[in-house]
Parts: C-alpha cells; structure tokens; sequence
C-alpha cells in the first residue's frame, strides 16, 4: 500500500504531491480504521465465546486473550522501528500507549456505559501488578539505558502475572464451576481472521497517522507518544467501547489492564532483544511520571469497585493534559 502510494505520487506534477499525499493518507486512514471498527467486533465476540466454552471468566479473556491481541500492534510497531533505526519510537509507543489507554480508553468506557460494576477484586494482584510494572519500568528508565538483564527481567516478570491470574481463575473456576455452550470451528476462524484484521488494518492505521505526522514535521518521539501511540491504542479503544456498549465491562477493564501489563512487559522486553533502545531523555521530565500517576489514578478509583461515568470523564480531563503537553513539545 504504501509503496502504491509513492508510486502514484511519483508521477504527479510537483505542486499536486503533497495535496495528494494527503488526501491518500487521510483516506487510508479512514479505511483502516473502519476495517478494525468490524474486525474488532469479531475478536471480542469469538474471543468470549471461546473462553466461556473454556470455563473462563470474562475477566480473564480480557486480561489475557484480548489484551494480546490488542497490544500486536504496539509490538509489531517497536519491532519494526528497531529494525529501521528509530528505537526511540519503543518508550515513547509504550508511555503515550499506557497514557491512552487509562484516559482515554478507560475515561470513554465509563462513560459509554454510565457505570462499570466490577465483579472482580482487582486489588488481589492485577492492579498490584500493573502497579509494580509501572514503577519498574520508571526505574528501569532513570538512567536513559534500558540492558538486556532488564529485558529478560521483564519478560519474566510476564510470565509470573499471567500463571498467577490463570492458576486464580482456575480456582474460582472449580469452586463455582459455569460451564459454557461449546462453539464450532466457525468462531475460532473468527478469531483469527478478526485478529489478523485488526493488526493489519491498525499497521495500516499506524502508517497513514505517521505520513501525515511527518507531512506536519513533527519529530519522532512526539509522533511515537501521539500519533503511533494513539494509533496503536485504537484497538483497545474500539473493543472497549464495543465491549462496554454490549453490557460487557469487564472485558473493559480487564482489557486495559492486560493491554497496560503487555505493554510494558513484552512492548519494552521483546524489542530490545533485537537491538539497543534509545531512550529520549525528555520522557523521565512529564510522561513517564504521568504515566504512573495515571496508573495510580486507575486503582484508587476501582478500589470501590465501581467506575462511575464522573470518573471517567476526569479521566478524559488527563487525556486533555497529556494532548496538551504534546502539543507544546512539538511546539
């Protein structure tokens, strides 16, 4: 697609091209991102049928199932931009991608739905856990120098989250046993091809946001920390909403606190087993310390259980704060 692009650029008169970059840009976009508004809906739908089949919780599909799927793009994203040899664009898609999904994502959810019930204490470990990743990832960071022991510490301390939430469920599972209808091999292809879409049309979502970014002359980290964060959060916010619109919240929030775990977890761990991150040093001034408070934020208001759409809508107000800062550092 983006090869099309140049070539059908290429050939116009000078003074056409950078209209025409635009308008081709801004239409990929809107293509995009109304391919992952439906294949969104295929994920979360199969994705929870599968993993009621399972004797799963909803909870869990959305801390583990869906989060992953989710956060592909992110990964697939600081992949990519350490093979080109632009690693800043890692910290700041996992920081501005964190950002977004508590104030954004979460501050939408609570308002589409009026009010998230959460039937799940997530103060027995997730929230203590996303907590720790983000505390961890500020002093992991302190130094601008992000090691391989780090990485592999990381990736680690992935694997411990998701076998204590999974040997959890299991036990309620067994106490409380809900078996759920069995599903054919039509919604596992679902899931698939709902994935897939997603990944794709949010890879393609991602580069339209950066041509256009670029178009605008904005550096690297400040597009990684809006436009490619934003971009890659889209998928957490399309589910969330689609999810917190069917009566299923806690898909909502157990999305964002997967998506947030995976983020810093693998986002940061995996990239740089494929080469050194530059970390800018502008990130430890506002963003990263936003982040955490944010994620502070996020278990002080669930530790009632209950999001109420007045919290979401402060949560909105940060979103507003963060936009702001962004736009003054590009400034």
């Amino acid at each position: 697609m983006s090869y099309f692009c140049r070539a059908f650029i290429g050939g116009l008169p000078r003074r056409h091209k950078r209209y025409m970059e635009i308008l081709l840009y801004t239409g990929l976009f809107i293509l995009s991102l109304s391919v992952l508004l439906r294949a969104s809906g295929w994920f979360v739908d199969s994705a929870e049928r599968i993993g009621l089949s399972l004797g799963i919780s909803s909870f869990i599909i959305g801390l583990t199932i869906v989060a992953f799927g989710t956060s592909l793009p992110e990964l697939a994203t600081s992949i990519a931009s350490v093979f080109s040899g632009e690693s800043e664009i890692v910290v700041g898609n996992v920081v501005g991608s964190n950002i977004t999904n508590i104030a954004l994502v979460l501050g939408l959810s609570a308002i589409v739905a009026k009010r998230i019930e959460l039937q799940y204490n997530i103060w027995h470990i997730d929230m203590p856990y996303l907590w720790a990743s983000a505390f961890l990832l500020w002093f992991a960071l302190r130094d601008l120098d992000f090691s391989l022991f780090e990485s592999c510490l990381f990736l680690v301390g992935l694997f411990v989250f998701l076998g204590y939430s999974l040997k959890t469920d299991s036990e309620e599972s067994a106490q409380e046993p809900v078996p759920g209808p069995a599903v054919g091999w039509k919604t596992y292809a679902m899931l698939i091809v709902g994935g897939a879409l997603v990944w794709l049309s949010a890879d393609y979502t991602i580069l339209a946001i950066q041509k256009l970014s670029a178009i605008a002359g904005v550096n690297p980290e400040i597009i990684a920390l809006s436009a490619v964060a934003l971009g890659t959060s889209l998928p957490e916010v399309i589910v969330s909403i689609n999810a917190a619109r069917r009566g299923k919240a806690a898909i909502a929030v157990g999305n964002v606190l997967g998506s947030n775990i995976f983020n810093t977890y693998v986002v940061m761990g995996i990239p740089s087993l494929f080469g050194k991150l530059e970390i800018p040093p502008d990130i430890n001034k506002t963003f990263l310390p936003l982040m955490v408070a944010m994620t502070i934020l996020f278990g002080i208001m669930a530790n009632n259980k209950k999001i109420t759409r007045w919290e979401g809508a402060a949560l909105l107000l940060f979103y507003a704060y963060f936009a702001s800062e962004l736009f003054k550092s590009a400034g």
